[in-house]
């Protein structure tokens, strides 16, 4: 595939991009995804969402109230870009950190970059400075623009290899000072729509993230796939979640799908999820975005009736279980809309809404996607065989500078590390991330088979299964557990919750030992980290 002439002056993503033959396959089977050769996906979702719903549209809302319009949302996008360009001489290219909390700065200054040529590296506030570090070897940025209440670790990461300017502050030299002394008019560069727009560090459930490359029409595309045939939103939704916009779950359905649709979204910085529940609902939010912990929360909460008056209820991020997905619908009529997507493609890839869903399946490949289950010579499989997730479509992994490339992609195929089964009708069904099966005494066990089993107990807020090496068995199943508030933590309520797994599941499934535990290890995003439960008992196994 012969890539359009950049943009970019700054060539460094274009020249570290995987060589092409180790890219996937790329398709663009819907009329919709044939984008023309010349797209700066700023232009699409700000410009042109702006000549299309009316300047006056609310387009961002804040908890306290306050909004702004997709007009002035424009504006601010554009004094941005202009800061950017006129005052730091940003060029086409270079890589722009932002380092901030969902609020209505972050996203004028994710657009400001995009539209101004540059490509947009988004961090989460909560990284310390050797975390941010480790990424800016990587991405290697010119600037960082950062929340003011988070300025001390991007400081000490920076250094004096780029400059750290604050957005929300008394400074004077502040972005938004700055930008208020701009005209808010900017011509938007011609970017190919094969020019890199966002770098993405991948989530970390794994330990150590990677580097993903997303071009400008990627960035359309999950909006013009997913969003489009599965959620189909209109300009009278409102988008609310939990996920950070520096993860590309949150960056779709918080910023991507609605100003692709015309639609407004909330912006909460940091929340509970009782809390998201009770703002969205103050808000009027008909499409909600979070993940299984925080629907069981809710739920045990007793604050079933905030969900209510949604239309839509996205649950990603981790497995959804079948006994949630049952809760949630009897407690409020919400049929949960799961869905799997990864950082190399964007966003969700399988899923199913309304009539399409069958409880306990993720879903059918998404409009524009393909899937299918490949064993591990990268043979595929046929209908109720579990293998390895793979998937084709118009976005795809392209890793900078990583030989794990080599390791996502097999013969075209994104293989995302999930392990699944797919039945005669199309659907796909999650057993596992292929490095969390466990093998007993012969036995293959799905951690999140007996993590659905165990969460189905009264007593238990939430809970991970992994694997614990064992001498006799080869390993055995281990069940970190965090109680309901109030529950005492006791051998007589490990003993109990194991006899409960045994009566739901098959008996060999049980798990053999029980941690009762205040937390688990999450990410900033919430995304459970196996691999830390793992390591930590490796560790104790070890000594």
């Amino acid at each position: 595939m012969e890539l359009n002439i950049t943009a970019h002056q700054d060539t460094f993503t274009r020249d570290h991009l995987p060589p092409q033959e180790l890219w996937p396959i790329l398709e663009f089977t819907l009329p919709e995804l044939q984008y023309p050769a010349r797209l700066n996906a700023a232009t699409a979702l700000i410009d042109d969402a702006v000549e299309a719903f009316g300047a006056d549209r609310p387009a961002l809302l804040a908890p306290d109230g306050t909004s702004w319009s997709y007009g002035e949302l424009l504006k601010h996008a554009n004094q941005v870009a202009q800061v950017l360009t006129e005052d730091f001489g940003i060029v086409p290219g270079n890589r722009v950190m932002l380092r901030a909390p969902n609020n209505a700065w972050l996203v004028a200054c994710w657009l400001g970059v995009i539209k101004a040529g540059a490509v947009v590296v988004t961090t989460m506030p909560a990284l310390r400075a050797a975390e941010i570090d480790k990424l800016a070897v990587l991405t290697k940025p010119s600037l960082m623009l950062c929340d003011h209440r988070f300025l001390d670790d991007a400081r000490a990461a920076a250094g004096d290899t780029y400059r750290v300017i604050p957005v929300g502050s008394e400074d004077a030299g502040d972005v938004v000072a700055r930008a208020a002394s701009k005209s808010g008019e900017f011509n938007n560069v011609d970017t190919a729509a094969d020019d890199v727009a966002l770098l993405g560090p991948t989530s970390g459930t794994t330990g150590t993230p990677k580097i993903t490359m997303h071009f400008h029409r990627d960035i359309l595309a999950n909006a013009d796939t997913f969003a489009r045939h599965i959620l189909q939103p209109t300009q009278a939704d409102v988008f609310a979640g939990s996920p950070p916009l520096a993860f590309t779950f949150g960056l779709g359905g918080l910023v991507v799908f609605p100003l692709r649709f015309g639609a407004s979204t909330l912006l909460t910085e940091r929340t509970t999820p009782v809390e998201l529940a009770t703002l969205s609902h103050q808000a009027g939010a008909t499409i909600l975005f979070t993940a299984p912990t925080a629907y069981r929360a809710i739920l045990k909460e007793g604050k079933a009736e905030l969900l209510r008056t949604l239309r839509l209820a996205v649950s990603a991020g981790e497995h959804l279980p079948e006994a949630t997905w049952q809760a949630v619908k009897d407690a409020t009529g919400l049929e949960l809309i799961d869905g799997i997507g990864s950082t190399e493609l964007l966003h969700v890839f399988i899923s199913a809404a309304g009539g399409d869903i069958r409880p306990g399946a993720t879903g059918k490949a998404v409009p524009g996607f393909r899937a299918t289950i490949l064993d591990n010579d990268g043979n595929e499989l046929g209908p109720d065989e579990v293998g390895r997730l793979a998937i084709i479509g118009p976005t795809g992994c392209r890793y900078l500078d990583d030989e794990r490339q080599l390791n996502y992609v097999s013969n075209g195929w994104n293989v995302t590390g999930d392990t699944f089964v797919r039945d005669a009708e199309g659907y796909f069904t999650y057993q596992a991330r292929s490095d969390n099966m466990i093998i007993s005494s012969g036995y293959n066990i799905g951690g999140p088979e007996v993590e659905e089993a165990i969460i189905q107990h009264p007593d238990v807020m939430e809970t991970a299964v992994v694997a614990r090496p064992d001498a006799s068995r080869g390993s055995v199943v281990c069940a970190f557990v965090v109680l309901v508030e109030g529950v005492e933590a006791s051998d007589a309520k490990a003993k109990e919750l194991q006899d409960f797994v045994k009566a739901t599941i098959a008996p060999y499934k049980y798990p053999r030992e029980i941690r009762f535990v205040d937390e688990l290890p999450r990410n900033p995003s919430g995304k459970l980290q196996h691999f830390k439960l793992r390591e930590s008992l490796t560790e104790t196994h070890a000594s």
